[in-house]
């Protein structure tokens, strides 16, 4: 979720209320597009991080310093000469835009009191920042825009600062039930795109959250929706302006596990099914959501290439595996080939020479058969012939149900390590299972890494995830195949439980018993953990095998994660895990 007008008031707030009033101590700028700005609030000091970053801009409170280059760039130096210790008088924001005004007194070289003020317009790549001074004229911007990059608005020193309405919205603020009806219908699109385009401030993910708050089907064009639909979603709307006004915002990110999914300065009741984390503040939602959501996309960057080669072994092995398929269905002709050496030898004792074909009766069913010969060979050499073309037919049909064996269990084991690179989230897990598909030959083998012998580097450090259900028990999960082994063959007892997705990729998950009665619901959560850390993550129900630990067995020279069973129970859950605590170990 980028930054909206609603996340973007919120944070003013916060602002306003924290440095109102303070000194700007020191201005630095680490980036080209982005300043960091020391204030002192009397015994306090607080660093604002502002960012005009295409892809990610920003502004918070920040505890986080950057070292400054040794020569500053200009614009740096400009706002030093302008606004540095100088007073915070407000911080505002223009109605629900997303941009945030500093407004600044200082003394200027005679020692007259005039005001400056520093914009930061968040607004994806027309992010930027600029100083401007009392009669709303531009004095300089970490960006210039030329009339030849922008048609709508040129933000150089000497123009005039103003807020280009490039789409006409309607007020949150000011809008009536029948401007916003109007709004909405006008639109030949989906409710959904009609609100977020309609009114300022609200962003895809608000908007949706409204219609969810709302009931009403986000699909349905506006313009087909009943009209008490319509009334109950400008209810839902008034309310967040009242949320507004009033400033009772409650921020909060939704995870997926670990994972932040989104952020928000209201609750999103559409993610119910998914964990929410409240935060005091705006700033740290931003400081954690995207340093964190950074740590997940340089996970997903940095397992891009061992995706790229799993991929790559797994679909050269099930083309393999067809052609193997189709080898073995040519083999099923092999008794055939039998048969007519047998019925050869029985009846062909009287055929005259250069017959090109044998009439007989197949004693085992009575019918007749045509068997083909060659007229260049006697019977017992035609005879022969066949017998021999059985043999490698048979020969042929048992090397191929190994080696189609083989490919399964290849095809398995790669499918596993795929969903183990899915459900990566930290770089020893990749260490892990970079040194896994070492092992399988998938990867060339490093002379430093035969020194350090397989994942020894990662395993010592890099510890399964370990819940806490419900009623306190212990449930461990694998990351990958070596952790999964790990679990069931060395970390298990006999008397625990041990809990995998039936027939799917997916991790080994272990109940740890400590010689306890366990309840049902400890089982059910299991479940769901073996079924949320699985490839069937995505859907509803899935099915998930269970058993004592005592039967799990793995077969000699069998690859990392594989094991067998012959009896076990079965359940079905969701792979809802909200219900359960992540130990900090893990």
């Amino acid at each position: 979720m980028a930054l909206d007008g609603i996340t973007t008031a919120a944070l003013t707030a916060e602002l306003s209320r924290k440095l109102t009033g303070g000194r700007l101590a020191k201005i630095a700028q680490p980036e080209p597009d982005e300043l960091l700005l020391t204030i002192k609030q009397g015994s306090e000091q607080f660093l604002l991080k502002l960012s005009a970053n295409a892809s990610l801009p920003y502004a918070a409170l920040t505890g986080q310093r950057k070292a400054a280059p040794m020569t500053a760039p200009n614009f740096c130096m400009f706002l030093r000469k302008h606004i540095q210790n100088g007073r915070l008088i407000s911080i505002t924001q223009p109605g629900l835009e997303r941009i945030i005004r500093f407004e600044t007194e200082h003394l200027d070289e005679l020692g007259d009191i005039c005001r400056k003020t520093l914009i930061i317009e968040l607004m994806g790549k027309h992010s930027n920042i600029i100083l401007v001074n009392e009669a709303g004229m531009i004095l300089d911007s970490i960006k210039h825009i030329s009339a030849m990059v922008s048609s709508v608005r040129e933000v150089l020193p000497g123009k005039e600062y103003f807020i280009p309405e490039t789409v006409k919205k309607l007020d949150l603020f000011s809008m009536s039930p029948g401007d916003f009806r109007t709004a909405l219908t006008d639109k030949p699109v989906d409710v959904l795109k009609a609100l977020y385009t309609s009114v300022t401030g609200l962003s895809p993910v608000m908007a949706s959250e409204l219609i969810y708050r709302a009931g009403i089907d986000p699909d349905i064009p506006a313009r087909d929706q009943s009209e008490e639909a319509l009334d109950r979603l400008y209810d839902k709307v008034s309310k967040l302006k009242a949320i507004i006004e009033a400033g009772d915002f409650s921020p909060n990110i939704i995870y997926d596990g670990r994972q932040p999914v989104e952020f928000s300065v209201v609750p999103l009741f559409q993610y119910h099914e998914l964990d929410t984390r409240s935060f005091d503040s705006v700033s740290e939602v931003l400081n954690t959501f995207y340093s964190e959501r950074d740590v997940y996309t340089r996970i997903r960057q940095k397992s891009s290439d061992l995706r790229r080669i799993v991929q790559t072994h797994l679909e050269r092995n099930v083309k393999k595996l067809d052609l193997q398929a189709k080898q073995l269905k040519d083999t099923e002709k092999r008794d055939k080939y039998r048969l007519w050496g047998e019925l050869i030898n029985t009846w062909g004792y009287n055929l005259p020479p250069g017959s090109r074909v044998l009439n007989a009766v197949n004693y085992y069913n009575n019918e007749p058969v045509a068997i083909p010969l060659d007229e260049a060979l006697s019977p017992a050499e035609n005879a022969r012939k066949y017998f021999d073309r059985y043999t490698r037919l048979k020969r042929t049909e048992e090397a191929l149900s190994t080696q189609i064996e083989e490919t399964n269990a290849e095809i398995s084991h790669l499918s596993s390590v795929l969903t183990s690179l899915e459900l990566a989230q930290d770089e020893l897990t990749l260490l892990q299972i970079r040194d896994e598909l070492v092992q399988a030959g998938c990867i060339r083998r490093h002379e430093q890494q035969d020194k350090k012998g397989p994942h020894s580097r990662s395993a010592s450090k890099n510890a399964p995830y370990h819940y806490i259900s419900s009623d306190g028990f212990d449930i461990y999960v694998g990351k990958n195949n070596y952790q999964n082994d790990y679990l069931t063959f060395s970390l298990a007892n006999g008397n625990d439980w041990w809990f995998h997705a039936k027939k799917i990729p997916g991790s080994h998950v272990i109940l740890r018993s400590g010689g306890k009665d366990i309840p049902d619901r400890a089982f059910e959560e299991a479940g769901a953990l073996a079924a949320y850390y699985s490839k069937g993550r995505e859907q509803n129900k899935v099915e998930i095998d269970y058993v004592e630990k005592k039967q799990v067995k793995k077969p000699a020279g069998a690859k990392p994660g594989f094991v067998v069973y012959y009896t076990n129970y079965s359940l079905t859950v969701a792979p809802d895990i909200s219900a359960l605590r992540l130990c900090e170990d893990s």
